[in-house]
């Protein structure tokens, strides 16, 4: 190995910069609607299995 190759290690402890506003509010859109979307999934894919469940289900009379 080369003793003069660079330690990614010691670019830990540096200052982290902010991301721009364009690039962070893109993201937080983007995040948004991943989060909308995975929410409506799971709203009708619970509901659809409880009404199915619900209606093929048979009760006894006792």
């Amino acid at each position: 190995m080369a003793d003069n190759s660079k330690n990614p290690f010691k670019d830990l402890g540096k200052l982290i910069k902010d991301a721009p506003p364009n690039l962070k509010s893109k993201v937080m859109n983007d995040v948004a609607t991943a989060k909308l979307i995975m929410d409506l999934a799971s709203l009708f894919t619970l509901n659809v299995k409880e009404a199915l469940s619900g209606m093929f289900k048979t009760r006894r009379k006792n």
